[in-house]
């Protein structure tokens, strides 16, 4: 079966938690051989914490290993960093943010070495990476650095809906400002590449709008005339099935009902509300245009209940599944 390396996440948080809680699930073991990207001793420390003693972990040394591991154990290769055998849930430390980093590295060393065919990452957190003086924001910034791909692609999945993302980590302000014609235009490009990979022939795209009712004409607010509505009419003579700009208020819902292959959201917040509101634990983030496709959980660390026993690991789990999904659509569109 596939090999899909499990990052562990920020070891403060809730990621070894909820981790050991998925890669055990039925429905993962019967799909792939996930194994996990973290640390053996924190992992432990998390399984007795929140009742988990008799979870079996089998330290490897690479993926290839896992296969042979005892039945029923996690695979684990183990990322040894200095104080982690000492650090406290649910508080904030530089050590977390280093070892989320080397975690994240790892995993892209495996994939890009070929030994393992996706990467499901578990949450980090970004005070911690600051703290630790890790130069990325967050997981997408780390990924296009390590991968050596400078263009990645967020992609949210959420049911039948389909989300990408003009801009994500930028002030509403700044994102407003980055909306232009020739960015627009480059996104459904890649957009279009994306969906058709995935084996869509001909995958409709849907622009939401930025400003109420797509402005009104103009009655409130001009990027509609001036970036948007050219970008789709310049897409639309190259091919590209691109429809809009639509009103936010229902291109979420009509996109749920089918109508559109996916949307293209214009900031962070337009696309991650209509995700989160769907599905708040089942929501997928992947990320495309890497050597190796990313999954990842999309909620955060929740250092309030870390190590405790009741986070859920609903969306770590889908965040694996949907890695092998997508490599699936992948191969069988080849």
């Amino acid at each position: 079966m596939q090999p899909i390396a499990v990052t562990m996440g920020d070891p403060a948080g809730i990621g070894p938690e909820i981790v050991l809680k998925a890669v055990q699930s039925p429905a993962v073991r019967a799909r792939c051989t996930p194994v996990v990207i973290g640390h053996a001793g924190v992992l432990r420390r998390c399984a007795d914490a929140i009742g988990l003693s008799d979870a079996d972990l089998a330290t490897v040394g690479h993926p290839g290993e896992a296969a042979s591991a005892r039945p029923g154990a996690i695979p684990v290769i183990s990322v040894e960093v200095p104080g982690l055998d000492a650090i406290q849930p649910g508080v904030v430390q530089a050590v977390c943010g280093r070892a989320s980093d080397a975690f994240v590295r790892k995993a892209c060393e495996l994939g890009l070495a070929g030994e393992v065919d996706a990467i499901a990452t578990a949450p980090i957190q970004k005070e911690a990476l600051r703290a630790a003086g890790v130069p990325h924001i967050g997981h997408t910034e780390m990924l296009a650095d390590y991968l050596h791909a400078p263009d990645p692609l967020t992609l949210f999945i959420t049911g039948r809906m389909r989300i990408f993302f003009l801009s994500r980590h930028l002030s509403l302000r700044a994102a407003i400002d980055y909306i232009t014609r020739e960015r627009v235009l480059a996104m459904l490009r890649q957009v279009h590449g994306a969906m058709t990979d995935f084996g869509f022939r001909a995958p409709r795209i849907a622009v939401a709008a930025l400003n109420p009712h797509a402005s009104d004409g103009g009655l409130f607010g001009t990027e509609e005339a001036e970036h948007l509505s050219p970008a789709i009419a310049d897409a639309r003579a190259e091919g590209i099935d691109a429809i809009g700009p639509v009103g936010a208020d229902s291109v979420f819902h009509q996109a749920l009902e089918g109508q559109y292959d996916c949307v293209l959201s214009l900031y962070h917040d337009q696309g991650h509300i209509a995700a989160k509101t769907r599905d708040f634990y089942g929501t997928v983030t992947a990320t495309l245009g890497l050597p190796v496709l990313r999954t990842s959980v999309d909620h955060g660390t929740a250092f309030d209940i870390a190590w405790q026993g009741k986070a859920s690991a609903v969306s770590m789990e889908a965040a694996i599944l949907a890695a092998v999904d997508l490599l699936s659509q992948r191969a069988g569109s080849k």
